[in-house]
C-alpha cells in the first residue's frame, strides 16, 4: 500500500451529544471555520458510562468529523466551547487508508482559503 502524506495525517475525531440539535451545532461549526471537511451525526446510540461513580445509561447522538492532524487543536477547542458537557468526549482516530482522491478532497477543505472563503 502507497504510503500517502493525506493519509498519515487525516482523522476521525468522535464526540457525542444528548441532543440532535447539540450535534448539528458542532456539526455546522467544525465545517463553518473549516475545522472538518464533513461531519456526520449517528443515532441516537445507547451509552453506558460511569460518571461520579455512579454507572449510567444514556442515549446519544455521535459526531465523526473528517479532519486532519494539523487542525486537530482547533477542532477540539471549538467542541469544547460549544460542547453541552462537563467532559465531553472527544477522542481522534487515524486513517490509516483511504481513497487517495477522497483524502485529497479532505485535506483541501480544511486548509483555509482566502481567496475563495470571502
Amino acid at each position: 500500500m502507497p504510503h500517502d502524506t493525506a493519509q498519515h495525517e487525516a482523522l476521525q475525531i468522535v464526540t457525542t451529544t444528548e441532543h440532535k440539535d447539540d450535534a448539528l451545532k458542532i456539526a455546522h461549526l467544525l465545517i463553518e471555520r473549516r475545522l472538518a471537511a464533513c461531519v456526520q451525526i449517528v443515532g441516537p446510540v445507547t451509552s453506558v458510562f460511569r460518571w461520579k461513580g455512579v454507572v449510567e445509561r444514556a442515549s446519544e447522538w455521535q459526531c465523526w468529523a473528517k479532519t486532519t492532524a494539523a487542525r486537530y487543536t482547533a477542532a477540539e477547542t471549538a467542541i469544547r466551547e460549544h460542547h453541552p458537557y462537563d467532559e465531553p468526549e472527544i477522542l481522534a482516530v487515524p486513517i490509516v487508508a483511504g481513497s487517495e482522491s477522497y483524502l485529497h478532497w479532505l485535506a483541501e477543505e480544511v486548509t483555509q482559503r482566502r481567496t475563495t472563503d470571502g
